[in-house]
């Protein structure tokens, strides 16, 4: 759990709400840009996250009503971009 104190107020919440508050607002961003509706996503992590952080990830964009199609390492990801 992470504790925030905000205007007096304490709030917990856990890793996987906040991460879903993120990927909804990149979420949005990408429908304003596409002026489409996107529902699937590929998210990139580092090569050390663990295959519970990896869950974690995809909890947090079922929240965000995103569906993670695959989750790849960033090492994989920039490989892909520049064609290797």
């Amino acid at each position: 759990m992470l504790c925030c104190e905000f205007e007096g107020k304490t709030r917990k919440s856990k890793p996987e709400d906040i991460i879903s508050l993120l990927l909804g607002d990149l979420k949005k961003m990408a429908e304003t840009h596409l002026s489409k509706p996107v529902k699937d996503a590929v998210v990139t992590v580092p090569v050390y996250f663990s295959d519970t952080q990896r869950n974690a990830l995809k909890d947090a964009g079922i929240y965000a009503g995103l569906n993670i199609c695959r989750i790849i390492n960033e090492p994989t990801a920039a490989a892909i971009t520049y064609g290797l």
